[in-house]
């Protein structure tokens, strides 16, 4: 009898694995599930909660014990990390890597066959250093809780609006975002919670307000770093999900619409855009010919240093074998978008115009469980 195969998601940076109900990856699972079973094999998904912004040996010990505890038999094991949970995959797979506690990735490392990361900064990126900031830290914050509002009520309230096109008017001037307007959003939206789930949210944000190690590494130099260190093992396939924005202008604000909401949360991502722009070409790999090819045919020619997501320059998420590239926004790509007659909804918490809807979706996440299967399949054979 084939063994199950062990297929873990991994949340990026101030993200979660569940809040009741509400999962950070909810869409993903049902479209990996399905289209793993049409191609004939059976996976189990595991939702790992690393702490938000803590560091990455702290992220990649994490994943480890939750591996421990879920990935019952023997069967082979498949990593999948959207954003930095694609660093945290790397990290545990990496020979030799020491984690805290002394713990020994080496028996859950020798079964993973492949790690897919998606939207990962693998060369880093400079909105890392803004929000490493004073005021980077408090907005990070209160954008974490803007995130679980959204995607739990499905759109911010009007005075919620007003305030967060305040702070994307002064992004680029620090000093002058007081960080009373700060408070003043982030006390707003975490009353409209119940009680209980006041406490968790105050919990999990008082883990991204206590331990921001994770913003520094997430710089070009501290991944400049990481990748020379964090060697890869021979056995395993490496795969990549890449996004890019469209353009910021005239056309992408007529893509948004006149909806007040999507305007305002527009202003949000172009401003976000703006300080994590700029790459230092000379600093990356150069690109293999085959990932040259698939960004070419996804993007009619290749991206250039300005190019992101609007968290992560697309030129630093390339890594392994391009799976799939998308116009997406960093949040689009596991399912964060805006379609509110889909079962179960999906909601957008920052415009960004970029189209992604629905079907974009299942591509993305189709290509990924077909890559899946071929790893399944690579590891039936060997």
């Amino acid at each position: 009898m084939t063994a199950t195969q062990h297929v873990f998601l991994i949340p990026g940076f101030f993200g979660f694995a569940s809040f009741g109900e509400l999962s950070y990856f909810s869409h993903v699972e049902g479209v990996l599930e399905q289209t793993c079973a049409d191609l004939g094999v059976r996976i189990d998904v595991h939702l790992v909660d690393p702490p938000p912004t803590g560091s990455l040996p702290s992220r990649a010990a994490r994943l480890l014990q939750v591996a421990q505890d879920t990935a019952t038999g023997d069967g082979p094991i498949h990593l999948i990390g959207h954003s930095t949970g694609g660093l945290d995959a790397r990290m545990l797979i990496a020979p030799g890597v020491q984690l805290p506690g002394g713990l020994d990735p080496d028996p859950i490392a020798d079964r993973v066959r492949s790690v897919v990361t998606v939207a990962t900064p693998h060369h880093g990126t400079h909105i890392a250093a803004f929000f490493n900031s004073l005021m980077g830290r408090q907005l990070l914050r209160a954008l974490s809780l803007a995130a679980v509002y959204v995607l739990t009520f499905g759109s911010l309230p009007l005075s919620a609006l007003l305030r967060l096109g305040a702070m994307s008017a002064r992004l680029d001037d620090v000093v002058g975002l007081r960080d009373t307007v700060v408070d003043q959003l982030f006390e707003q939206l975490l009353g409209e919670f119940s009680d209980d789930r006041q406490g968790s949210l105050r919990e999990y944000l008082d883990l991204v307000n206590d331990d921001q190690a994770l913003l520094s590494q997430l710089s070009p130099a501290g991944l400049d770093l990481f990748g020379a260190l964090a060697r890869d093992r021979d056995e395993v396939r490496h795969g990549c999900v890449v996004a890019r924005a469209r353009r910021q202008g005239l056309a992408a604000v007529r893509r948004v619409g006149l909806d007040p909401y999507g305007q305002a949360t527009h202003a949000m991502f172009t401003a976000l855009r703006r300080i994590c722009a700029g790459v230092d070409e000379a600093q990356l790999p150069p690109p293999t010919p085959d990932q040259s090819a698939a960004l070419r045919a996804a993007y009619g020619g290749m991206p250039g240093p300005d190019d992101s997501d609007g968290i992560v320059p697309t030129l630093s998420q390339i890594r392994g074998e391009v799976i799939h590239a998308s116009w997406a926004d960093h949040l689009d790509v596991v399912g964060h978008f805006r379609d509110p007659d889909h079962d179960p909804p999906h909601y957008d918490w920052l415009s960004s115009g970029s189209h992604f809807r629905r079907p974009d979706f299942e591509a993305l996440w189709g290509a990924v469980g077909q890559f899946l299967v071929q790893g399944a399949s690579d590891s039936r054979g060997a």
